[in-house]
């Protein structure tokens, strides 16, 4: 069997997730106005991408055996799709290119930072959330 023909289910749902993803984040940019005068799609996709992220891992982490094709399809289809660090790197660029560097130097370092957050905060939250499920309701024993 073909390297290709064994990896063909993974490659197929890496592509339905990426589609998917890519129509999420044309949802939200189709909210920004043009020309656009802070990236705030972009900067939003980012960041809820990465928070996503830090639960998606978190999740995969403790499930004892999760599916071989979960992991392609929500993390590297739908939120490979969904995230878009070329966009953020263009609008810099344009943003450089506008002369408006005070805002670049902002957006280039505020992007890495926030989304870095919210990867912690998704996982540090998906931790806690689950420890509460598994304790159950409060005063139970």
């Amino acid at each position: 069997m073909s390297r290709l023909r064994r990896q063909a289910p993974v490659l197929v749902v890496i592509a339905a997730g990426g589609a998917a993803g890519s129509l999420a984040r044309y949802a939200v940019s189709d909210w920004q106005a043009e020309p656009p005068g802070w990236p705030w799609a972009t900067l939003l996709v980012n960041v809820t991408g990465c928070f996503f992220v830090g639960v998606l891992m978190t999740v995969l982490a403790l499930l004892s055996a999760p599916h071989r094709l979960l992991r392609p399809f929500l993390g590297i289809g739908v939120l490979g799709g969904y995230t878009t660090f070329s966009t953020y790197a263009v609008d810099i660029q344009a943003m450089l290119v506008d002369g408006r560097y005070a805002a670049a130097l902002l957006y280039l370092g505020l992007t890495p930072v926030t989304a870095l957050l919210a990867v912690w905060l998704g996982s540090a939250g998906t931790r806690e959330a689950l420890s509460r499920w598994n304790r159950g309701p409060e005063g139970a024993g």
